[in-house]
């Protein structure tokens, strides 16, 4: 299997999930704060996709050893840099994940909830249990127990399989076109989102979309087995994309019933 037979397959998908109804429903910032507030566990289970690649595909233990694939080796270690300690708005190293999280608080969003909830997770073997208690709906729950699950299996190309496949592509474009309609103070009252949104464009359009598509040749070579593995895994990941979504859509559409009663 190819790559472009791979992203054919998985094409009705990323169609599915591209001409989801949730886009249609984002129209404001309270829009985008509930938005927010569930999709912040996808910015946090991206770091972890992340950090188990490294742990595969780098070094990271002693004695140091060289990378078996030098190229992929900096490709990770490239995005860790970016994510785990890019610079801010102001010029502070941050990760994305917190950057994400200044911009929940700009427009009012609940950030302690999500803290709370990732500072139960203590152990990699008891996730599973921990997610289960933690204080998510159950799309939320089903979403992170897939990563995991992902995680657990120790298996570098199916993890980049869910870390290449399983992200969305829209919401950063829509979200811009929402702050830069939200009125004249529109970008300087949001500025922290809006630099994360353009910054998240920069890397992933520019620079990390082509290099993660290079690390699954790399991975699965000729090996058909594992380009099924892929194939398999990126439909799941992009199929609890989609279940998250709905959820959140389910959430607007009850957040705007309920403001429409209380006129």
């Amino acid at each position: 299997m190819k790559i472009e037979n791979l992203e054919q397959e998985l094409y009705p998908f990323r169609e599915q999930l591209k001409n989801h109804e949730l886009y249609a429903q984002l129209e404001s910032v309270d829009d985008i704060k509930i938005f927010m507030e569930s999709h912040v566990y996808a910015v946090w289970d991206f770091m972890s996709l992340l950090k188990a690649l490294q742990q595969h595909l780098t070094c990271v233990g002693l004695p140091w050893h060289p990378a078996t694939d030098t190229s992929v080796a900096r490709f990770i270690n490239e995005i860790v840099l970016e994510e785990e300690s890019d610079f801010n708005e102001k010029g502070e190293a941050k990760s994305h994940f917190e950057m994400y999280l200044d911009a929940m608080q700009e427009v009012n969003a609940n950030t302690q909830k999500v803290q709370r909830v990732i500072s139960s997770f203590t152990d990699l073997q008891k996730i599973s249990n921990q997610i289960e208690e933690a204080e998510l709906n159950q799309s939320e729950k089903n979403f992170l127990q897939f990563t995991f699950e992902v995680i657990n299996s120790k298996q570098p190309h199916i993890i980049a399989a869910a870390f290449t496949f399983g992200r969305e592509d829209l919401i950063p474009d829509m979200f811009l076109g929402i702050i830069e309609n939200s009125g004249e103070d529109g970008p300087r009252k949001y500025g922290k989102l809006e630099y994360y949104l353009k910054r998240h464009i920069e890397l992933d359009g520019d620079e990390h979309g082509p290099l993660a598509l290079r690390m699954i040749k790399a991975l699965c070579g000729s090996d058909e087995q594992k380009w099924n593995d892929v194939s398999e895994y990126s439909k799941k990941a992009l199929k609890f994309r989609i279940e998250l979504w709905n959820s959140i859509a389910k959430k607007l559409t009850e957040n705007k019933g309920s403001l429409v009663d209380a006129l």
